[in-house]
């Protein structure tokens, strides 16, 4: 089940015109690696897509690290929402 980039963005926001905080970049980006990820399951030689890929990750990597120094329990709140390994 997709679920679209307003959906997601409804999910995550802090408040009511909310569509760029960390939390809802995290979750547009997570959402955006799953696609690629299973992208890349059948189509396991495209080498661009598994570039954009990693570029995907270490972002919402990047982000994760600003929210633990920042507001830490924001951080714990995505981080279980998500689903997503420390």
């Amino acid at each position: 089940m997709a679920t679209t980039k307003k959906q997601v963005i409804d999910k995550f926001k802090t408040h009511a015109s909310d569509t760029g905080s960390p939390e809802v970049q995290v979750a547009l980006i997570s959402q955006r690696i799953d696609n690629v990820a299973s992208h890349l399951k059948s189509h396991s030689h495209d080498n661009h897509s598994r570039r954009g890929l990693l570029s995907m990750i270490n972002k919402r990597r990047r982000l994760l690290y600003y929210l633990t120094r920042k507001a830490p329990e924001r951080y714990k709140d995505i981080i279980g929402k998500l689903g997503l390994p420390k």
